[in-house]
């Protein structure tokens, strides 16, 4: 049992809470139906994320044999056989897109949201993930996925700058890990995946870089735009950008400083300072809006 919940790698769905940004930044936190509809589409994209999962540890397992860390994987290390770890992939996929039917109205949108990050992820583990630039923008696009789910089972609508903010992020910390895979082949001469070779330190530092700067520009002009002002009755919403921008320089500290990018759902879990700037920023962002 261990090695198949190991092979769903609940840890990772840290990352699907971004279906509650709709609900947080849309000033619904407090309203528990928003809560419960947004908790159904959390609970779909940790399904089909596993199921994903799954069938990655599958098509990676000859590479993963040769990594010191991925070979002890359970599809790799032969604990898990590969016909069953494609049909735990075929069920939980399948329960990832019946389980938003049963939000009313829009649950067959969630559900064709879900169908498509399904879809688009097993393009991914085929062909994309060796096509650079295209690999790390494609994972950058699941989030936005993952917003739109929660918009949808909500009803809360996306404010374009919260959509632009998730896919730079994103693309931000796609590009901090893609660094640590370099940092891997230049010290080991291993690839982790074929198209490391079309990416090097000095363009991922100036990707990095390019990605945080226009991350911060757009998250102030969304704080002082006067769309989110006359909508939430503050203008005080920039103060919370210090904490973005502390949280964007730490991550930057832990990738080229510390070249510790590997995982961010590691980095998010363990990294202290980390997660006490995400609480302050939140509960800055909570009291400014809810208070």
């Amino acid at each position: 049992m261990r090695q198949y919940i190991q092979l769903l790698r609940p840890q990772q769905w840290l990352k699907n809470i971004f279906v509650f940004l709709p609900v947080f930044f849309g000033g619904a936190l407090l309203h528990s139906r928003s809560l419960l509809l947004g908790c159904i589409a959390f609970v779909a994209f940790c399904l089909v994320a596993s199921a994903i999962y799954c069938l990655n540890d599958v098509i990676d397992a000859p590479s993963d044999r040769l990594h010191e860390k991925k070979r002890h994987r359970p599809v790799a290390s032969g604990a898990v056989s590969t016909t069953r770890a494609l049909l735990l992939a075929a069920v939980l996929c399948t329960a990832a897109i019946a389980l938003p039917l049963l939000i009313p109205a829009t649950g067959w949108q969630v559900a064709a949201v879900i169908a498509a990050y399904a879809l688009i992820n097993v393009a991914y583990c085929l062909w994309i993930k060796q096509v650079a630039v295209v690999d790390v923008c494609v994972i950058a696009f699941g989030f936005v996925l993952r917003l739109l789910a929660g918009s949808l089972a909500t009803g809360i609508v996306l404010s374009h700058w919260i959509v632009l903010m998730t896919f730079l992020l994103t693309l931000f910390m796609a590009l901090s890990k893609r660094r640590d895979d370099v940092l891997k082949y230049d010290n080991t001469g291993v690839k982790l995946r074929k198209n490391i070779t079309r990416y090097n330190i000095s363009f991922l530092n100036q990707a990095i870089t390019i990605t945080a700067t226009v991350t911060l520009v757009c998250y102030i002009m969304y704080t002082v735009s006067p769309e989110v002002v006359s909508r939430f009755h503050t203008s005080y919403l920039y103060l919370t950008s210090i904490f973005v921008i502390v949280g964007l320089l730490r991550y930057i500290q832990l990738t080229v400083v510390d070249e510790k990018s590997g995982s961010p759902t590691h980095i998010m879990l363990h990294d202290f300072f980390l997660q006490a700037v995400v609480v302050l920023w939140t509960l800055s962002f909570f009291l400014i809006l809810y208070v």
